[in-house]
């Protein structure tokens, strides 16, 4: 364990389809990860408690100064068309120590907004990126993985063993 500051974000970049947006994007989000959960009270509690009901999906969102025709142009509604989006950071330690993350997402784009434009300003353009699916990994580790059936946190599946039960294993 470390006694300096560890794994300090110093930079990052993003890919949509594969096509790099260095110095197009300026702000990218990586989707909150969230257990869901639900507040009960059954007979013969006296106070509420919070129970694990599973995760919330929030999408990751971006934004870029560039109006980029292909970034506009994946926006589409159409069934059966995947998007994909990495988002890489370099994680540099006190002690000099560079590390990698990276978040792959598949889903699609679902949102641009193109917000106001007036001369002489910088304009920019925020995206919504809906995902399927998600990995994020540091330093080559994997941390999460999660799509609609599992997820996985440390490379260990947190829903195996109620996909067992419902016998889909």
């Amino acid at each position: 364990m470390k006694s300096t500051p560890a794994f300090l974000l110093r930079d990052c970049a993003m890919w949509l389809n594969e096509d790099v947006k260095v110095g197009q994007a300026s702000e990218m989000t990586i989707p909150p990860f969230k257990v869901k959960t639900d507040k009960i009270r059954n007979a013969g509690m006296v106070m509420e408690r919070e129970i694990r009901q599973g995760y919330e999906r929030e999408n990751a969102k971006f934004k870029m100064t560039a109006l980029d025709p292909a970034t506009v142009a994946a926006i589409n509604g159409m069934q059966g068309t995947t998007d994909t989006l990495m988002i890489t950071g370099a994680l540099v330690d006190e002690d000099g120590t560079v590390s990698n993350a990276t978040c792959y997402l598949r889903g699609f784009l679902k949102e641009a907004d193109f917000g106001s434009w007036k001369a002489g300003d910088k304009a920019e353009t925020d995206y919504t990126f809906v995902w399927e699916y998600l990995k994020l990994e540091i330093g080559g580790s994997e941390m999460i993985e999660a799509d609609d059936f599992n997820v996985s946190v440390g490379g260990q599946s947190q829903t195996s063993d109620i996909r067992s039960a419902l016998m889909l294993n």
